[in-house]
């Protein structure tokens, strides 16, 4: 059984802390959206004001096995002073003598961030040796990132081993944990998910999954074009998946049986090219002219599923409804984030937000503090909802 963060007692202890820090970076290396580090933040704060002291541990980016200035987790570190108050030391070796050395001499009140653990293959590949390595940094172990739960990596699932009766979740692991059975238990209704992003082949598992639990699905964004293929419309120069068209039939077919409202954009915003500078017009999404693309939903699909978002007790979110980066494209998004925080500010509504461009879009749009939780980890968030294991979890739960 899993040790609870909220009753251990870390006087005198060194918490080796997994935490989420692969956040995005501007050309300098600043950091351009703090959520996961500040989500990171009760946690750290619980141990340390409970006399322990606190070894961080992250990866960041997809660096080739090797070291690399750009996905050096130092970046970080200012963010990290700035969020908790606190001075930040910075082993440039997760695994280096030198770092051992100092996360043996940590003193109560003090923090750590080792380097990117993902400089070493050893971890990706779940090196029980490279977690035993890891392990040396602290007397108990805290696993915080639901972003990479998913994943049965060396800090993540196979580091627990070493902790028997010394491991346990941060606070957002738990209220990930919670969020999402909520999504998979309430009886509210009615609940209703928007699918949204680019292509319906990484979306068809939750896709599956979400009609034996919704009343509606919207579904926008590129992959709602492979729908409207299905369905026998003429979509222009729009991005298409020719090979799940029939898949896409499948998914409308059983929603019909299982009686779940299918909301797809009845109209769109086309472009001639895909570009801020385009020419654009309105047009019914089943009827695009060849060489326009659909970047957008039109006023119509905003309007419709604004409707159905606002008669809702349940929301799940997970893609945006066009290219919102760029601001002529903007608005379908806009328009859902304001009724999702609408709903659940004004209505009651339990709403989450889950998958990277969807927390960018809540972030971008300043409403993600009135979602009722905004997750950090897209992949795992959807995997959870799907019904599978997550190793990360699993290791944890299962002493």
């Amino acid at each position: 059984m899993a040790a609870s963060i909220s009753s251990f007692d870390f006087k005198g202890k060194r918490a080796l802390v997994r935490v989420d820090f692969n956040v995005p970076l501007d050309k300098e290396g600043n950091v351009t959206d703090d959520t996961r580090i500040r989500e990171a933040i009760p946690t750290v704060k619980k141990i340390l004001d409970g006399g322990g002291s606190v070894v961080l541990m992250s990866h960041l980016g997809r660096p080739k096995g090797g070291p690399a200035s750009e996905f050096s987790l130092k970046q970080t570190i200012s963010c990290l002073k700035k969020l908790t108050g606190n001075a930040v030391l910075f082993a440039a070796d997760c695994v280096g003598e030198t770092a051992f050395t100092m996360s043996k001499n940590l003193q109560p009140g003090q923090i750590l961030l080792l380097e990117n653990l993902r400089f070493y293959l050893a971890e990706e590949k779940g090196d029980p040796i490279f977690a035993k390595k890891l392990s040396d940094h602290g007397d108990v172990y805290v696993n915080d990132a639901f972003g990479t739960a998913h994943r049965a990596h060396a800090s993540t699932a196979v580091i627990v081993d070493f902790f028997p009766g010394k491991k346990m979740f941060g606070f957002l692991i738990e209220k990930e944990m919670r969020s999402v059975n909520q999504i998979l238990n309430s009886s509210q209704k009615p609940f209703t998910a928007i699918v949204g992003g680019a292509k319906v082949s990484s979306k068809i598992e939750i896709l599956n999954q979400l009609l034996t639990k919704v009343d509606n699905l919207i579904i926008g964004g590129g992959m709602a074009f492979t729908f409207i293929k299905a369905k026998g419309g003429a979509i222009g120069s729009s991005l298409v998946e020719a090979e799940h068209i029939e898949t896409a039939a499948d998914i409308l077919n059983a929603a019909r049986k299982r009686e779940v409202n299918i909301y797809l954009p009845k109209d769109t915003l086309a472009a001639d090219s895909f570009s801020n500078d385009a020419s654009i017009q309105e047009c019914p999404t089943h009827d695009i002219p060849q060489g326009w693309m659909g970047l957008d939903i039109g006023r119509a699909a905003i309007d419709e599923f604004v409707h159905v978002i606002l008669k809702s007790k349940l929301i799940l979110w997970n893609g945006p409804m066009g290219v919102f980066e760029m601001s002529k494209y903007q608005s379908g998004t806009r328009a859902v984030a304001l009724a999702v925080a609408s709903a659940t500010q004004e209505l009651g509504a339990f709403s989450l937000v889950g998958g990277g461009d969807s927390v960018a879009a809540v972030n971008q749009f300043g409403v993600a503090d009135q979602m009722s939780h905004v997750s950090t980890g897209g992949g795992a968030m959807l995997e959870y909802l799907e019904g599978k294991k997550l190793p990360g979890i699993e290791a944890i739960l299962n002493e």
